[in-house]
Formats: C-alpha cells, sequence, structure tokens
C-alpha cells in the first residue's frame, strides 16, 4: 500500500511539474541560435548602437508582463549582438574582462544605476558573466547572465522589485535558457 501511495504521489508530482513546464511557451530563434522559456512567447525587436568597433545590431527578445503588481518579475529579456570577429574573442582573458567590465558598467549607467554583485560564471560551457544592478533608489532590480559563444554575446536578464528579486520565476527563465548547436 505504501509504494502505490508512493508511485501516485510520484505521478501526480510528475505531472504537476509537466503542467508547470508547459504552462510557459518556448520561443525558439533559429537566428540567434537559442531558445528560452518565460511566462509568453517573447516579442522581438532591432535596434542599432554605434560602438568603437562600428555599428551593431541587437537582437531583443522581451516580455512585460500586463499586471506589474502582482507578476513576480516586470520584465523579462534575451540579447543577442554579433560583433566583428576581431572585436570579442572568448579565447583573449584580457580582451574579454575589458569587454565585460565595460557591458556592466554602461547597463548600470543606462538605468542609473549601481552594480550590486558581479562574478566570472562559466554558463552553457562558455565564458560568462552574472551581475545584478539596483537602480530607481534601490527600488528595481536587473539580475543579468551572459555569456560569449565565438562572436556573439547573449545576455538574458530580468527586472523585479527589489523585494521580489529572488524568485523562482527569474531562476526558471535563466535556467531555461539554451544555445542552439
Amino acid at each position: 500500500m505504501k509504494f502505490l501511495l508512493s508511485f501516485l504521489c510520484g505521478l501526480c508530482l510528475s505531472a504537476s511539474l509537466c503542467a508547470q513546464e508547459a504552462a510557459w511557451p518556448e520561443t525558439l530563434s533559429y537566428e540567434g541560435r537559442f531558445r528560452v522559456r518565460a511566462p509568453a512567447l517573447l516579442h522581438e525587436a532591432v535596434d542599432t548602437v554605434e560602438t568603437p568597433v562600428g555599428t551593431l545590431v541587437m537582437h531583443i527578445f522581451y516580455h512585460q508582463p500586463d499586471d506589474a503588481k502582482t507578476a513576480p518579475n516586470l520584465f523579462y529579456q534575451v540579447l543577442y549582438v554579433d560583433y566583428p570577429p576581431e572585436a570579442l574573442q572568448a579565447d583573449s582573458t584580457d580582451l574579454l574582462a575589458a569587454f565585460w567590465e565595460t557591458t556592466i558598467q554602461e547597463a548600470a549607467e543606462s538605468v542609473r544605476g549601481e552594480v550590486v554583485y558581479q562574478a566570472d560564471r562559466e554558463w552553457l560551457g562558455r565564458p560568462g558573466k552574472v551581475w545584478r544592478i539596483e537602480y530607481l533608489d534601490g527600488q528595481a532590480v536587473i539580475r543579468s547572465r551572459a555569456l560569449v559563444a565565438d562572436n556573439r554575446f547573449y545576455l538574458v536578464q530580468t527586472i523585479s522589485l527589489r523585494e521580489k528579486a529572488l524568485n523562482p520565476e527569474a531562476e526558471r527563465f535563466f535556467e531555461s535558457f539554451r544555445l542552439l548547436e
């Protein structure tokens, strides 16, 4: 009898996890060579930015929940940028260190925020970084994970109110991100 109850509980748990996984649709970008799950399909936008290495095209995939009061995250985003081959080399430690420093500082400055945490973190077998920026006088938090794959930079982010910054939905979003090989 105990075995049967354990088995049935296991089935219910598996069904619950499967239903939860299915509740978040997968955004798949063949051009971007990634897939990710979010509370809704991500919208795509394209923008350009002038940099010292030339004009770069930013591909931005995002979701902004309708109800900011109840949503654990106010914004979900995946961004990728292709750099010229000589500008961003994953095997050049000095070049990559300068790239990360500039990227993180510019991200903080763009929202008049403060970097409160950053660390090296290999992600999906690639050189990566994680960081957290507080802004709006500490009321909001941007959590970021990023990696470099060949000459492509990927940035995965959530934005939330400070009191909701550490939530399972953000982790689920980050952990669902995969590169297409």
